[in-house]
């Protein structure tokens, strides 16, 4: 059961990296291994927004197609996926942002299990490397769009 935890402190507001994180129809564009992004749907909850979206991963000889239910709560800036229908057993991933010193904190947390055994064995021995590459997708993405000048 591969998880991966994280707390980085990034020179952007909270609110900058939640929106970041939070346009899921542009993972495509920065992601590394995601192919497409589709939202399927987005329903206001008041205090949470819930989107519905699909995501192609690809990965060397595997494509995979993956539904997940994004929730979005933009006052305490968290966003939590779980995993609806795919190549997992099961997968969530949860983000928090929080403002602190010299930008925010940026905390990450993923846990997950594939059905297929050798994906499984594929993916842990690269595990840790392809969260981290991910990770640092955003924050690439992060600068790209915020710039280095990230207070206002």
């Amino acid at each position: 059961m591969p998880t991966h935890s994280e707390t980085r402190r990034l020179p952007y507001t909270a609110q900058q990296m939640y929106d970041l994180v939070a346009d899921v129809s542009s993972y495509p564009e920065f992601l590394p291994w995601c192919a497409a992004a589709r939202i399927r749907s987005t329903e206001d909850k008041g205090d949470h927004e819930v989107m519905l979206a699909d995501l192609v991963i690809s990965f060397r000889v595997f494509r995979e197609r993956f539904g997940s239910r994004v929730t979005l709560w933009p006052d305490q800036k968290k966003i939590d996926t779980e995993y609806l229908d795919g190549p997992f057993r099961y997968m969530e991933s949860n983000w928090a942002f929080q403002d602190a010193e010299g930008g925010c904190d940026v905390s990450f947390h993923v846990d997950f299990e594939f059905r297929n055994a050798m994906l499984q064995g594929i993916i842990g021995v690269v595990f840790n490397d392809a969260m981290q590459r991910i990770v640092r997708a955003f924050e690439r993405r992060a600068a790209a769009l915020y710039g280095s000048a990230a207070h206002h």
